[in-house]
C-alpha cells in the first residue's frame, strides 16, 4: 500500500500525470487499471494525482500494463525513487499545512516564479523582524516557539533565490499598499525596504512597485502566484490565496487568465528603475 506524503513534489506530480496520460493511450479506466494490476480504483487515481507516494511494484505492474517496457520503463522507475525523497520543507510539518506544502515544493522546483502582493511583502522578500511581524499578526493564538518555526521555515524558503545549481527568476509585483503599510515598527519598515532594494540587484530578481496613481487594476481580488517549471510538457501552475485557503490551477484558461494579468500589472507598475529610487524615498520616510 501507498504512503502518504506531506506534500508532493513537483517531480511526482509530473509522474502521475504521465501515468495518467499513459493510461488513457492505453484506453483504460482507472477502475479497469485497478482491475488488472489487482489494486483499488483509488490507488491509481492517487497516485495519478500526486496524492500519495508513487508505490515502486505498484507503478511498476502499471507500465507493464501500459506496454512501456525497455529503458522507458526503467528511467521512468529511476524517477519515482527520486519523486520519493522528502522535500526540506518535511522538517517543519508541524506548522506547515498540507496545502501551503504543496506551494513550497512548486516554489522549490520552479525555474520561473511571477508574483502579485497587494497587501503584504513577498515572503520570499521578507526580513525576519518584518516576517515575524506578519505571523504574529496571522496566528495570534501561537506559541512563541511556533512563530519561531514559522519563521525559520520562510527564511530558509528564501535560499531558493540563491541556490548555486539553478534558482529561479522571480518577478515581483507589489501594490503599493504593501509597502506603506506598517507591519511592525518604523524601523522595521525601513529594514525591510532596504531588503527589497538590495534583493532587486539580484540578477534573477525583478521587483516592481504598482502605485496608487496608476488606479484600480485587475490585480485588486487578490494575491497569486504564477510556476514556471524546468520540465517538459508539464503546464504552468497558478496558485491563488482567498480567505478559504490556497487552490492551484492548471487548466490552460484559467492560467492564460493569471498572465494576462500579471502583465498587465506589469504594464501599470513602477518599471524597475523608477522602483528603487521610489523605494529609496519611501526608506528615507520611515527613517524620519
Amino acid at each position: 500500500m501507498s504512503e502518504r506524503r506531506a506534500a508532493p513534489t513537483v517531480l511526482q506530480i509530473s509522474l502521475g500525470r504521465r501515468l495518467r496520460d499513459l493510461r488513457e493511450v492505453a484506453g483504460l479506466s482507472a477502475a479497469q487499471a485497478g482491475e488488472r494490476i489487482r489494486v483499488a480504483q483509488s490507488t491509481v487515481t492517487r497516485l495519478e494525482g500526486a496524492r500519495t507516494s508513487l508505490n515502486y511494484t505498484t507503478v511498476k505492474a502499471l507500465l507493464e500494463l501500459y506496454g512501456v517496457t525497455g529503458s522507458e520503463a526503467r528511467d521512468f522507475l529511476t524517477l519515482v525513487d527520486k519523486a520519493n525523497e522528502s522535500g526540506w520543507w518535511q522538517g517543519y510539518s508541524d506548522v506547515l499545512p498540507g496545502r501551503f506544502g504543496v506551494y513550497v515544493s512548486l516554489e522549490s522546483a520552479a525555474s520561473q516564479i511571477r508574483s502579485y502582493e497587494p497587501q503584504v511583502v513577498p515572503g520570499l522578500l521578507q526580513t525576519p523582524a518584518y516576517c515575524e511581524a506578519v505571523i504574529r499578526l496571522g496566528f495570534p493564538r501561537e506559541s512563541d516557539e511556533s512563530v519561531r518555526r514559522r519563521v525559520a521555515l520562510r527564511l530558509q524558503r528564501q535560499n531558493v533565490l540563491n541556490r548555486p545549481d539553478g534558482a529561479p527568476f522571480l518577478w515581483a509585483v507589489v501594490d503599493e499598499t504593501a509597502v506603506r503599510r506598517p507591519a511592525g515598527s518604523r524601523a522595521v519598515m525601513a529594514e525591510q525596504i532596504e531588503r527589497l532594494m538590495q534583493t532587486a540587484d539580484l540578477p534573477n530578481v525583478a521587483l516592481q512597485v504598482h502605485p496608487f496613481a496608476a488606479g484600480l487594476h485587475r490585480g485588486a481580488f487578490g494575491p497569486f502566484t504564477l510556476f514556471r517549471f524546468p520540465i517538459p510538457d508539464f503546464p504552468d501552475i497558478a496558485c491563488v490565496d482567498s480567505l478559504r485557503g490556497t487552490a492551484y490551477r492548471d487548466e490552460s484558461a484559467e492560467v492564460e487568465l493569471y498572465r494576462s494579468t500579471f502583465e498587465h500589472l506589469m504594464t501599470g507598475a513602477l518599471a524597475r528603475r523608477r522602483t528603487k529610487g521610489f523605494l529609496e524615498a519611501l526608506r528615507k520616510e520611515y527613517l524620519r
